[in-house]
């Protein structure tokens, strides 16, 4: 389990927002992607994505 909450450079989809979760909680990033589309059905998801690519810093190299 990751120690911060950073966006990763590599295998990221979109902004790297569920991967940045998935590797800090130790989950799969396939769930997490998916627990967003399924938010994003009730208006949600999007919202919330947004909100993290914003608050959840780049990793740096």
């Amino acid at each position: 389990m990751a120690s911060t909450l950073v966006r990763p450079r590599s295998g990221k989809v979109i902004a790297g927002v569920c991967a940045a979760l998935a590797d800090r909680f130790g989950l799969s990033r396939g769930l997490v992607r998916l627990g967003f589309v399924l938010f994003g059905l009730f208006g949600v998801g999007e919202l919330v994505y947004i909100a993290l690519w914003i608050l959840i810093p780049k990793e740096r190299y």
